[in-house]
């Protein structure tokens, strides 16, 4: 098949299409429990609209415990959307829905741009329909690929501010900042990549700066969370703990083993062969920080999807990428089914295998970046030659 960008978009919107079937199934039951786990339909943004205050017409970050746990541009477009939506949990999700589809497709524009020759891969990934509308980062992956395709056509000034506009709306693209500065390191341009990275935090604190002046305990609270949170869903330390390795000071433990990976993940930067893209470099990080963080929400697949395949700079490597994707399906498909049996279901899976397959799904991640490693260390950054031909 020629990969065209009439072909990647008609497939976006046919994936987009697939996924909102699989959500539209709650509904029915207004996203009622159990059966939005048995029919792995859940979706935070029927759930938050009628428990946070932006549900009720009051600014995101109003309130206490009412106030959304988001950062500062995702609870503003979260605010938005709820106010331009009909009224009620269904319209608002699928008024939200719709606004995600277009992100999605608009980011298979952007992959296609950057990859032509994995866009249907992308456009196609299965876990990608099957987490697109669990929650709004859609809204933050466009951004941060965004930035990363205009980091390799050289506009950094551009690539910056559009990641500190990331940053603002997830967080987690802050981690792009070291492999960023490590590119800069490897080029011998110390002052561009001071500039790129003053510039990236510059606009991330003038967006928030507003809403910490005006609702600071609201807009702390997102901060407040993850810092203080225990050991939660698709975590190792969760996993472990159901085995009974019950360790103390997870907070502290977790920061110290992201630590030790993101140094870990430096080191082997600053001496592969070739410089690595930012692609490339940053998929790593990614992979340490969803390895080691205190949650892992089947959403997160829909940041590591883009960035493993913008990695891959081999057909074998596509092996490693479709093993990976299984895993995370079987994951998707287990943390529905146990936390259906939390809610009443009469059949799920119990807890000690759902953190069997929390471990697998962090081990396959594992692997994963090693065959990526291990394929840039030999100096495989070469393209191969025939990649239109690759079986999809």
């Amino acid at each position: 098949m020629r990969v065209t960008t009439r072909v990647v978009l008609l497939l976006a919107i046919v994936a987009s299409l697939f996924s909102f079937g699989k959500f539209a199934h709650c509904e029915k039951t207004v996203w009622a429990g159990p059966d939005q786990y048995i029919h792995a339909c859940y979706s935070d943004l029927p759930a938050l609209y009628s428990t946070r205050s932006f549900g009720k017409g009051e600014w995101a970050f109003n309130g206490d415990e009412l106030a959304t746990e988001y950062p500062a541009l995702q609870g503003a477009i979260m605010w938005a959307t709820a106010k331009v939506s009909p009224e009620g949990p269904v319209a608002y999700f699928n008024f939200g829905a719709i606004l995600i589809a277009l992100l999605f497709i608009g980011s298979a524009l952007i992959f296609y741009r950057m990859k032509p020759e994995l866009a249907i891969v992308y456009a196609l990934a299965p876990t990608g329909i099957l987490a697109l509308y669990i929650n709004w980062d859609l809204w933050a992956i466009v951004t941060m690929l965004l930035s990363i395709y205009w980091f390799d056509r050289k506009k950094e000034l551009a690539s910056a501010a559009i990641l500190g506009i990331s940053i603002a709306t997830k967080f987690f693209p802050i981690v792009l900042l070291l492999p960023v500065a490590i590119i800069y390191i490897r080029r011998r341009e110390i002052k561009q990549g001071i500039t790129y990275i003053a510039l990236s935090l510059a606009t991330f604190i003038a967006i928030n700066i507003p809403f910490a002046l005006t609702t600071p305990t609201g807009w702390w609270r997102f901060y407040k969370l993850n810092l203080h949170r225990e050991a939660d869903w698709g975590s190792i330390w969760y996993a472990l703990s159901v085995f009974g390795v019950n360790l103390s000071n997870i907070n502290y433990l977790a920061i110290l083993t992201l630590l030790i990976g993101v140094l870990v993940v430096a080191i082997y930067s600053l001496q592969t062969k070739a410089i690595l893209t930012l692609a490339q470099s940053s998929v790593f990080i990614f992979i340490v920080l969803m390895t080691v963080s205190k949650v892992y929400s089947p959403q997160y697949i829909l940041w590591l999807t883009p960035l493993v395949l913008l990695a891959i700079t081999n057909k074998r490597d596509l092996s490693w990428f479709w093993f990976w994707q299984s895993a995370e399906i079987i994951y998707h498909i287990a943390i529905w089914q146990h936390l259906a049996t939390l809610t009443g279901a009469t059949f799920g899976l119990p807890v000690k295998a759902y953190a069997a397959i929390t471990i697998f799904r962090i081990l396959a991640a594992l692997a994963l970046a090693i065959a990526l490693a291990r394929r840039h260390r030999s100096g495989g950054l070469l393209e191969a030659a025939r990649w239109p031909e690759l079986p999809l």
